[in-house]
């Protein structure tokens, strides 16, 4: 099974809104990167199997595939890692996640199935958010 990270998506009001910022930085930078303080120490578990989950507006909505891992150090000597994300969104069942700081592991068993899986199968994106927001999904 695939370890996966979850992260809060700090800005992105709707998955489109994260769609348009990846779309950008693949435009200007030809890959989609997320740079992040901690590096995981578990990146031979995700690399390449796990994904990154993201909350919006208090909802895991959607997922990135991680492809790389890449530490470096910044211009001021703090550790940083850029997370190398494949830039095709999934959309997944929504579900409710409380706040959190910064990135967290993720099991694959507690992960929310793809969209097109599942009960949610072939329901608007809107209608299952909302449901989820009701509590019923």
């Amino acid at each position: 099974m695939a370890l996966n990270l979850i992260k809060l998506c700090v800005g992105a009001e709707s998955v489109e809104d994260l769609q348009e910022w990846v779309d950008r930085r693949m435009h200007m930078h030809g890959e989609q990167v997320h740079t992040t303080r901690m590096v995981p120490k578990r990146g031979d578990e995700i690399v390449g199997e796990g994904s990154l989950y993201w909350v919006i507006k208090g909802t895991i909505l959607c997922r990135q595939r991680i492809l790389g891992i890449r530490p470096f150090t910044d211009s001021e000597g703090i550790g940083r890692c850029d997370l190398i994300l494949e830039p095709v969104i999934i959309r997944v069942q929504p579900r409710r996640r409380g706040p959190f700081q910064g990135w967290r592991y993720f099991e694959a068993k507690d992960a929310p199935p793809d969209l097109d899986a599942g009960p949610t199968k072939g329901m608007p994106p809107e209608l299952a958010k909302e449901l989820a927001d009701l509590g019923l999904l």
